[in-house]
């Protein structure tokens, strides 16, 4: 499954840490950029280059939630269900998209386009109820506007997100991203909202 130039890329980050073994977390992102997932191939590739056993790669895989160990979605959409996400409307969000796309939490659409998880804090309070898709964020959601989403999505033709880059990666793609391959989109979009400058804006104005 992994070519020659997979292997030199792989080879590539293990060569920007002092300590090999530290690479772990960026190789389990490309090989997630590779096959969607994190595959038993992958994770006996990564010991086997990091020379360390598969147990200690398997449980990084299995401690973060960003690592799936099963296929997830194109677009992998998750609804912050935290305290102020869903009292502002997260938990009807979650709940009206499970009914829209006929799947549960974890689940994938029959056409592979859109895979749904409730998820923890974002650390975008500011902008509650968040969605985020791919880990771009969505600020701001309705019900409404979160099947328009995931509508968007199935029809080849995402929603740009709130912030960040001016069009969605696919799930591939920003595993690719978070691997430390550069996409050169970094600098797209809006980086800060107001909402969260606000607090510096009122300091520089003495209030």
């Amino acid at each position: 499954m992994f070519s020659d130039q997979d292997l030199a890329v792989m080879d590539s980050i293990i060569k920007r840490y002092p300590r090999s073994r530290s690479a772990i977390m960026p190789l389990l992102h490309y090989v997630q950029s590779k096959a969607g997932y994190v595959t038993n191939e992958g994770i006996e590739l990564i010991a086997q280059l990091l020379t360390i056993e598969t147990a200690e790669v398997s449980a990084v895989a299995t401690f973060y939630t960003q690592y799936k160990r099963k296929p997830v979605g194109e677009y992998h959409v998750g609804v912050c269900t935290n305290t102020l996400c869903a009292v502002m409307g997260g938990d009807a969000i979650f709940a009206g998209l499970k009914e829209h796309l006929g799947i549960e939490n974890d689940g994938v659409t029959a056409d592979g386009k859109v895979s749904l998880e409730h998820i923890e804090c974002n650390a975008a309070c500011d902008f509650a109820p968040v969605v985020m898709a791919n880990w771009e964020f969505y600020d701001n959601q309705t019900v409404q506007s979160s099947k328009d989403l995931v509508d968007s999505m199935r029809q080849g033709n995402p929603t740009p997100p709130t912030r960040g880059p001016k069009s969605l990666p696919t799930w591939k793609e920003n595993s690719a991203v978070l691997a430390g391959i550069n996409d050169g989109r970094a600098n797209e979009g809006v980086q800060a909202g107001e909402p969260t400058l606000l607090g510096l804006k009122l300091a520089k104005e003495g209030k």
